[in-house]
């Protein structure tokens, strides 16, 4: 039986990648056969994905990484490229979230605070995956690698007291497609999904939260996102089958914004 989303012998390196989405897209990989590291700053929260993710048969490594350490982010990449031989895709989904009152109350510190890890962690996780692909082109392996910015919603609208959240993912899209115009010639792919508003380990809320609520009702699939919404795309972008694909955004949010808000989805009238 032909299976099309075959990612053996492939290794990919998931930043923040033992909760929530990153650890749903690390499971994706895991399953369709990739083997993962995953990178997170808790050694049991490691530990805990480590156990589920070796489940599936594949090789798993934890490596306790803070993105916004330069120095530990340049020693990990070059471990697990001496664990498992070579580096084939990187994801940056490691990330906080922020929210202030207002922007006009929002201090240089919760500023440099959010991007040190949302931006700069990003940058300094692909650039690391870039430079091992692309000592593995030098050597010959003309396989190349994908890269993938795990963004948001708010790369694309506003949010009340989040503008470092809002100026942090918007950053990850137009760096993203610089990567991929520079680094197309050596066989590198680097792409942006933008998850909607998603529930997970990391992001919780009662169902009788006003977001909830309004997604509900304003959301065409009439529920929140769940990681493992996200475990496809993430399969898809570490494949082969997305060898062509790059430079590109992508957005997973239910449809919330074709409907933009507009329409109470609650109140349409049933098909027949």
């Amino acid at each position: 039986m032909l299976v099309v989303f075959d990612l053996t012998g492939r290794v990919v390196v998931v930043s923040g990648g033992n909760a929530g989405i990153g650890f749903a897209m690390a499971r994706g990989i895991a399953r369709a056969g990739g083997d993962v590291v995953v990178w997170g700053r808790r050694p049991e929260k490691n530990e805990q994905a480590v156990r589920e993710l070796a489940s599936f048969g594949g090789r798993v490594l934890a490596q306790q990484v803070d993105v916004g350490d330069e120095a530990r982010v340049v020693e990990a990449m070059r471990e697990a490229a001496e664990e498992f031989g070579r580096v084939d895709g990187v994801i940056a989904n490691a990330g906080l979230m922020s929210h202030e009152r207002s922007f006009l109350d929002m201090t240089s510190e919760a500023w440099h605070g959010l991007l040190a890890v949302n931006q700069h962690g990003a940058y300094l996780a692909v650039r690391e995956g870039a430079r091992q692909m692309k000592r593995q082109w030098d050597a010959g392996d003309t396989s190349g690698g994908s890269l993938l910015f795990c963004a948001s919603l708010s790369a694309l609208t506003g949010s009340p007291g989040m503008q470092h959240y809002n100026a942090a993912k918007g950053a990850m899209v137009a760096m993203s497609r610089g990567i991929a115009v520079e680094a197309g010639r050596y066989g590198i792919r680097s792409n942006v999904v933008c998850p909607g508003h998603t529930v997970s380990e990391t992001v919780s809320m009662p169902d009788d939260h006003p977001v909830v609520e309004r997604v509900r009702r304003y959301n065409p699939s009439g529920r929140m996102g769940l990681a493992e919404d996200f475990e496809g795309i993430a399969v898809y972008f570490m494949s082969s089958l997305s060898r062509f694909h790059t430079g590109d955004l992508v957005v997973i949010d239910g449809g919330w914004m074709a409907n933009a808000g507009k329409s109470d989805i609650l109140g349409l009238p049933q098909w027949p």
